[in-house]
This record gives structure tokens, C-alpha cells and sequence, in this order.
């Protein structure tokens, strides 16, 4: 059982105290949506969680039954998507997987990287450069960077953005398929990304 625990994390920029006293205890099998308007502080939340950046108070834990992770297990077992994380354009689809299993210690397959590009619907773009990749399309490799590490934790920040709707029925696959041996985060102001978590945490 995974569980991720963070309590009365507070974070402020300057004088301006962004979100305060947020608490959360989630295991294997949970997911929330983390929502409220824009400049509540989701995406914020969102790295804070993921170690991305320190919270003003406060602090963040992952466990794997009942033992604390440290910071190099976790990168093996966490993911994270975000509009806001840049790929290699002067690289390929095949070479920007293989790079990131690399900095984490891992390594893909060539049958391994065809089944992740596949489960996004990038089948036989692997070795087209990224910088000739659509907004959309840099979206769902996204998605297979971090379904490469068969993650225990998946933080997503605005899940759906910039895809189409048949981009949009794979991310929903992806999260239904890990929904239960996963702890899920997402970050959005969409309602219609609300249901993706079963719970919920309003900020703002």
C-alpha cells in the first residue's frame, strides 16, 4: 500500500500567502481533483506535493506500507504531467523516452517504448523530432514519459490540456487503468476533468 500524507502545508510568495492549512492523506486506490479558480494556487499545490518546490510550512511524505520514501525512491515511483514541463524539440519521441527512464535510473525496450507510444496514439511518430510535434501531440508523450515507470504516484496539472477528443478518452483511459494501484493528484479548473478524481479540494 502506497500513501501519500501532507499536513498544514501552507505556502506564501512575498506577503501574499497563496493557500495555508492544506491536509491530505491519500493511499493506493485514491484520487482527488484539486480545483478553484486561477491564481488559487492549484498548479502551486501541485509542486509542492511533488517536492518541486519547499511550502512555506508544512510538510509532504510518501510511504510504501508504513516505510517513508526517500527522495531516490521516489523517482522511480512518481509522475508527473504538466503543461509547464518542457520535452527536447532537437530530440525524437524514441530519445526523449529513453533520456528521462535514463535520469531515473531506468531504461525502455525498443518493444517497451512502442507499447507506451501506442497507449497515447503516437504509434509510428517515435522517430519524428518532438519539435515537429503539435501542442497536443507533445501532450500525449507527456503521458508516456510518465507511464514509463509504471508510477505509484501520478500528479497531473491541467490533465487534458491542448487535446483533442480522442486525446482526451485516452487520458481517461490512462487514469481509469491506474486509478487503483495508484495514488492520483490532478490539478484543474475544467469541470468536466472534476470527475477524473473521486474526491475533491477546493482552494480559493
Amino acid at each position: 500500500m502506497f500513501a501519500l500524507k501532507a499536513v498544514k502545508l501552507s505556502k506564501k510568495f512575498g506577503q501574499r500567502t497563496v493557500f495555508s492549512d492544506i491536509n491530505l492523506e491519500l493511499n493506493s486506490g485514491d484520487s482527488i481533483a484539486i480545483t478553484g479558480p486561477n491564481g488559487s494556487g492549484k498548479t502551486t499545490l501541485l509542486k509542492l506535493l511533488v517536492k518541486l518546490h519547499r511550502p512555506t510550512s508544512g510538510n509532504v511524505n510518501f510511504f510504501d506500507d508504513g516505510r517513508a520514501l526517500d527522495e531516490d525512491a521516489l523517482r522511480h515511483r512518481v509522475s508527473f504531467v504538466s503543461p509547464y514541463l518542457n520535452l527536447y524539440d532537437q530530440l525524437s519521441g524514441e530519445e526523449n523516452l529513453n533520456f528521462f527512464a535514463a535520469v531515473r535510473g531506468g531504461n525502455i525496450t525498443g518493444k517497451g517504448i512502442e507499447s507506451l507510444l501506442e497507449k497515447v496514439g503516437l504509434a509510428k511518430r517515435g522517430l519524428d523530432l518532438v519539435g515537429t510535434y503539435s501542442t497536443g501531440m507533445k501532450q500525449r508523450l507527456k503521458y508516456a514519459l510518465a507511464l514509463s515507470n509504471n508510477p505509484q504516484f501520478l500528479f497531473l496539472d491541467e490533465p487534458m490540456s491542448a487535446l483533442d477528443d480522442s486525446g482526451k478518452e485516452i487520458v481517461k483511459k490512462i487514469i481509469d487503468e491506474f486509478r487503483e494501484q495508484c495514488v492520483i493528484v490532478l490539478a484543474t479548473n475544467e469541470k468536466e476533468e472534476y470527475a477524473l478524481g473521486r474526491q475533491q479540494c477546493r482552494l480559493g
